[in-house]
């Protein structure tokens, strides 16, 4: 009878399973940690970010340019994401499970939340923008392939399907995350990368940071038939959706699924103030 209302109840106290809990931990563990950077963090780490993010795209041009396929170039592109997470570099649609969790669990502040956002989108376009110059400089053969890929994107009207591909965008890296952190495992982590990148730019969803270092790619080859004024159309209504994405999906749903453990860990931050 015992043994039957330990596995009932599980081996730990809280108002939820136990896997639930161990990964609700790392969820506000990290995403505090990440909340208290100072600016020199949020920015360094940003611009790596950029950096790490621009090889994950030269990986993809480069097999998309050999095979013709989409979905082989989004396998090579999640050369990027694992690279971003064995190195704990920062990507701006990674900061939404994580960092809003932990302010809502009283663990950091909306300040610190709109520091990380701003500072680390900042840094991941200047980190990707100097990265693709290097690329579309050094990469000359590999132009008329990115200034191809660039125009899926920064040509999209403004539609119902535009509105959508962003939105899952936001969606399928905010659940890449979460399953991520559902882990302790690098091998399981990697899988999820590996997963994430094939749907993300397997199927050419809208990603605010990844298709504009492709979009930067083709300006910098000079033969792009756009400039930064059609980039900046498309990109405010992607990191918007990508945003609404990752939000109102995934984390919402993490968030309801973990009231009671929020609502504990929020009574342990006022007594630790």
């Amino acid at each position: 009878m015992t043994d039957q209302r330990r596995v009932q109840l599980g081996d730990t106290d809280a108002p939820a399973e136990d896997e639930l809990v161990e990964a609700f931990d790392r969820v506000v563990s990290q995403g505090a940690q990440r909340l208290h950077r100072t600016w020199r963090e949020v920015l360094t780490t940003g611009l790596a970010g950029g950096l790490e993010v621009g090889v994950g795209v030269l990986a993809l041009v480069a097999v998309y340019a050999g095979t013709g396929s989409h979905l082989l170039a989004g396998l090579a592109f999640s050369v990027g994401f694992i690279a971003l997470l064995l190195a704990r570099s920062e990507l701006f649609t990674e900061g939404f499970l994580l960092p809003v969790t932990a302010v809502v669990a009283g663990r950091a502040s909306w300040a610190q939340l709109a520091k990380l956002w701003s500072g680390t989108l900042a840094a991941n376009l200047v980190g990707g923008w100097a990265f693709m110059w290097v690329v579309a400089h050094g990469f000359p053969e590999l132009g008329p392939t990115m200034v191809e890929s660039a125009r899926h994107f920064v040509e999209s009207p403004l539609d119902l399907r535009a509105v959508c591909l962003a939105f899952l965008g936001g969606t399928v890296i905010t659940l890449m995350t979460r399953m991520q952190n559902g882990t302790p495992a690098d091998g399981a982590k990697i899988v999820a990368a590996v997963a994430g990148a094939f749907v993300l730019a397997g199927l050419q969803l809208f990603h605010s940071v990844l298709d504009t270092l492709l979009v930067f790619g083709a300006i910098h080859t000079g033969t792009a038939p756009f400039g930064y004024g059609e980039w900046l159309a498309w990109f405010w209504y992607v990191t918007l959706l990508n945003m609404a994405g990752g939000l109102l999906v995934v984390t919402l749903l993490r968030l309801v699924r973990s009231k009671e453990l929020i609502q504990r860990e929020r009574a342990d931050a006022a007594d630790d103030d």
